[in-house]
C-alpha cells in the first residue's frame, strides 16, 4: 500500500525535458469511438446490450455510431500525425473480430484493424494494441461471461487471432484494459455492462481475467515475434486513509487490496495476498482457483501499463463522516467492495473535473513509484490520464480549455518527476484522443484533446490537443 502520508507537488527541475525515445501518444477503445455495430460481420456486445437496456446510460445513449471512427480512422490518422503525436493506443472489438467469442476469425473485421495500422505506420505513429477494453461478446456473457472459467480459455483463443493477423506489425500489445472496471463495475455495482450485482461473481470474474491475461500473454508469445512486447493495463487505485488510526490504516489496506493486490498479486508475485483472502471469505471460498492457474497467471510481463485518474481517501465506518461511493466511475446502490461494507470513501480535496474527480498528480508520481519498488526493472507506461471538462466552441469555432491544460502539465510533470527520481516511464498516452461515448454517461463528458461536434462527426482540436503536440514534438513542457 502506498505511504499513508502525499508526497509533496511534482516539481521537476525546469525545463521538464523528457528522454528522446519517450512515447507521446493518446488512447481510445473501440465501442466508444467506432460505431459500425452491425458491419462486416459484428455482432453485440455486452455494451450494445447494456446501453439498449433502458435506464442504463444517460438518456439513453448508446454507441452504435459513437465517433464513427470506423469509417474516418484515415482522417483520424491524419489528424494524429498533423498533432505530431508518436503512438496511439486503440483497442481491437473482440465481437467484430470472432462474433460468437468462439471459432475461426471474420476477416473483414480483422481487415479493418490491418487497415488501421497500416495507416499509423505510415504516418510514423506506433500503435499499441489493447485486445479488451470491456465489449466481451454477448454470447459469451449469455454462456456466464469473466464469472465462468472458460471465458479466459476463449479470451486466449482470441487473442492469438489477433496476433497472427497483426504481429508483424504491432509491437505493443496490451491483453486487459482496466480488469478492476471489468469485474467489479460489471458484475458488483452494475453501472458497468453486463450491469450484474453479485459479489461473488465480481470475485470470480476477477480470477478468470487474471487467468485470461496469463493464457493470452502465453498465446501471444507463441505466435509472434520475440521483439513484441506483452503488457496489462491496470487501473490500480492510490488509496490513502483518512488518518493514520489503526482502523482507518486497515480499511485502506482492504480496499488495496481489492482495487490492486487482487490483480499485481498473482502477476506480478504468483499469488493472491493472504489479507484480501481473509477478508473476503465470507463472500467466496475461493475454490474456483484450480491447481496450474497461479503460475498459468503469473507469466513474465515486457512492460506495465498505469491507468490514472484520482486517488481514494478512505476511513474505517466506525466514528466517520463520509459517506460510501460506489466507485469513481459512477454512482450505485451496490457496493463494488465485497468485504468491505464496513469502509468508508472520502471526497479529497482539491479542484475537481467535470466527473467530479479530485485532481491530484501527486497520486500519479506516488502510483508509479509505487511500481518501480514493487516491479523493479519493468518498464512501465502511463497507458490512460486525461480529464472532463465541459468544453465549448468560441463564436469562432475555436475550442479553448486552459483547464486541461493546467491538468496535462500537472500530470505529466509528475512523471518527469518520477523519471529524475529512478522510474522507467517509457509512454503517456492522454485520454482521450477524441471526445466519445463515455460509458454509463453517455455524450455528457468530454476527455478528448480533439473536439467532436455529435451532430456533425467534424473534429476539432482544442488548445490541449496544440499544446500536447508542441510537448510531444520538443519533449519538453511548453507553459500554461
Amino acid at each position: 500500500m502506498p505511504d499513508s502520508v502525499s508526497s509533496s507537488p511534482a516539481s521537476p527541475a525546469s525545463p521538464a525535458v523528457f528522454p528522446p525515445a519517450f512515447l507521446w501518444g493518446a488512447a481510445t477503445s473501440a465501442y466508444q469511438i467506432e460505431g459500425a455495430v452491425r458491419e462486416d460481420g459484428r455482432t453485440p456486445s455486452i455494451w450494445d446490450t447494456f446501453s439498449h437496456t433502458p435506464g442504463r446510460t444517460a438518456g439513453g445513449e448508446t454507441g452504435d455510431i459513437a465517433v464513427d471512427h470506423y469509417h474516418r480512422y484515415r482522417d483520424d490518422v491524419a489528424l494524429m500525425a498533423e498533432l505530431g503525436l508518436t503512438a496511439y493506443r486503440f483497442s481491437v472489438s473482440w465481437p467484430r473480430v470472432q462474433p460468437t467469442g468462439r471459432g475461426p476469425a471474420v476477416q473483414a473485421g480483422l481487415d479493418f484493424y490491418r487497415r488501421l495500422v497500416d495507416e499509423l505506420l505510415a504516418h510514423g505513429i506506433r500503435p499499441a494494441l489493447t485486445l479488451y477494453h470491456w465489449d466481451l461478446p454477448q454470447e459469451l456473457e449469455d454462456a456466464g461471461g469473466w464469472p465462468q472459467r472458460d471465458t479466459a480459455f476463449r479470451f486466449a483463443e482470441y487473442a492469438q487471432l489477433v496476433a497472427e493477423a497483426l504481429g508483424d506489425r504491432v509491437e505493443q500489445w496490451i491483453t486487459l484494459n482496466e480488469p478492476w472496471c471489468s469485474a467489479f463495475l460489471g458484475y458488483g455495482s452494475g453501472v458497468h455492462a453486463p450491469g450484474r450485482t453479485d459479489p461473488a461473481a465480481a470475485l470470480r470474474a476477477a480470477h478468470h481475467l487474471n487467468l485470461g491475461h496469463g493464457l493470452a500473454a502465453s498465446a501471444l508469445r507463441a505466435v509472434m515475434p520475440a521483439r513484441n512486447e506483452i503488457a496489462i493495463s491496470l487501473n490500480s487505485a492510490v488509496v490513502r486513509p483518512l488518518s493514520p488510526d489503526p482502523a482507518d490504516l486497515a480499511a485502506a489496506r482492504r480496499i488495496d487490496d481489492l482495487a490492486n493486490g487482487i490483480f499485481h498479486g498473482p502477476l506480478l508475485h504468483g499469488a493472491y495476498p493472504a489479507s484480501l483472502l481473509a477478508a473476503t471469505a465470507s463472500v467466496t471460498d475461493w475454490s474456483y482457483v484450480h491447481d496450474g492457474d497461479t503460475r498459468a497467471m503469473h507469466v513474465p510481463l515486457d512492460a506495465l501499463g498505469l491507468n490514472y485518474y484520482t486517488p481514494s481517501l478512505v476511513s474505517a465506518a466506525s466514528g466517520s463522516t463520509g459517506g460510501p461511493r460506489a466507485d469513481g466511475h459512477g454512482a450505485s446502490d451496490h457496493s463494488p467492495w465485497p468485504g468491505a461494507d464496513d469502509v468508508r470513501f472520502h471526497q479529497t480535496p482539491g479542484e475537481r473535473t467535470e466527473m467530479g474527480w479530485t485532481i491530484d498528480p501527486t497520486g500519479l508520481y506516488d502510483l508509479v513509484m509505487r511500481y518501480t519498488r514493487e516491479a523493479p526493472g519493468l518498464p512501465l507506461y502511463v497507458t490512460e490520464n486525461g480529464a472532463a471538462y465541459d468544453d465549448k466552441p468560441d463564436p469562432d469555432g475555436r475550442v479553448h480549455d486552459p483547464e486541461r491544460i493546467a491538468y496535462l502539465h500537472g500530470h505529466l510533470s509528475a512523471v518527469r518527476r518520477a523519471i529524475t527520481d529512478g522510474a522507467d516511464v517509457r509512454g503517456y498516452y492522454l485520454w482521450s484522443l477524441l471526445d466519445n461515448f463515455e460509458w454509463g454517461h453517455g455524450y455528457g463528458k468530454r476527455f478528448g484533446a480533439v473536439y467532436v461536434d455529435y451532430g456533425t462527426l467534424e473534429r476539432t482540436p482544442k488548445s490541449s490537443a496544440r499544446w500536447y503536440g508542441e510537448a510531444a514534438r520538443s519533449g519538453v513542457l511548453p507553459g500554461v
